[in-house]
């Protein structure tokens, strides 16, 4: 991966935090990380009133930081975690994941992925494309990822699968885009990438589904379209969203230009959740997330 922008930034450690809600937890971690030498450069809160549950993304850098890196883990679980009943995640600045994505034919959400990762908008590597149709082979070699194809069907699909996994474990995949992927994953292979498997769909789910949803909302004279990105579970389309957005369309667009603008609206939706991933922004809780931007 080329260097990028970030490489000249401070490196920085992030915690993503939830637990019980409870008196002097952001002085507590502040002081933890004040004690041993971290400048605090971004910390975000948010209470769920409802389920009282806190949640919280902190950020600091690392320069003068005392605890080495491998320790910080272990030193926050002893000295804070345990005694406020968290759960949390850290991952450091330096880090670069390891994405693959999973296409079938529609190229729209590929080309723009792959687009902000080549002007390096996004911070990744890609090492590879997969996909259960032969047809986007070219997009992948003209960016020069390396693509496997893997057709599937009623008989072979738990086979391929398993080959897939097989695949992306021996490169280290950390996570997977869905990139209208035309495939429903099994919940053997989603369980493998629990909160780490990304999709992109239309927003009419499921008053219009099918495979021509916009044609069925044209006849229907739909006033706005759009797309939601969530992590896959097991339950179809059912994960935690990420991000969604609309766009206004009227009587005088045509199912062409509801299908170009449901388009525009799904790479910007998936680039926008990737972005969040990326950033290490995005808190899951039980079905939904808490995405600090």
């Amino acid at each position: 991966m080329k260097s990028t922008d970030s490489d000249s930034l401070p490196a920085s450690a992030i915690l993503l935090i939830h637990c019980p809600d409870n008196k002097g937890i952001v002085a507590t971690v502040s002081e933890f990380i004040y004690t041993n030498n971290g400048n605090i450069t971004f910390l975000d809160q948010h209470v769920d009133l409802s389920r009282k549950i806190f949640f919280m993304r902190i950020a600091w850098e690392l320069d003068q930081f005392i605890i080495p890196d491998d320790k910080i883990g272990e030193y926050f679980d002893t000295l804070i975690a345990k005694k406020f009943d968290m759960q949390w995640q850290l991952h450091f600045s330096h880090e670069v994941p390891r994405m693959a994505l999973f296409v079938s034919k529609l190229p729209h959400c590929l080309y723009d992925i792959l687009s902000r990762w080549k002007s390096q908008e996004i911070e990744v590597e890609i090492p590879l494309i997969i996909s259960n149709h032969a047809d986007l082979e070219p997009v992948a070699r003209q960016f020069g990822i390396d693509f496997h194809h893997f057709a599937i069907n009623g008989q072979n699909k738990r086979e391929q699968e398993q080959a897939q996994l097989q695949l992306l474990a021996q490169h280290k995949v950390e996570f997977i885009v869905l990139a209208r992927y035309m495939q429903i994953l099994s919940d053997e292979f989603v369980s493998q990438y629990p909160n780490r498997i990304i999709n992109i769909h239309h927003s009419f789910l499921p008053a219009f589904p099918g495979a021509k949803p916009y044609h069925s909302a044209f006849e229907r004279g739909v006033k706005v379209i759009g797309a939601t990105s969530h992590y896959v579970t097991a339950d179809l389309d059912a994960g935690p969203i990420i991000a969604q957005d609309i766009i206004r369309v009227s009587h005088a667009d045509s199912v062409e230009d509801l299908v170009r603008k449901g388009r525009d609206m799904e790479k910007v939706i998936l680039s926008r959740s990737i972005w969040h991933h990326l950033q290490r922004q995005i808190l899951v809780y039980e079905n939904s997330t808490v995405v600090f931007a």
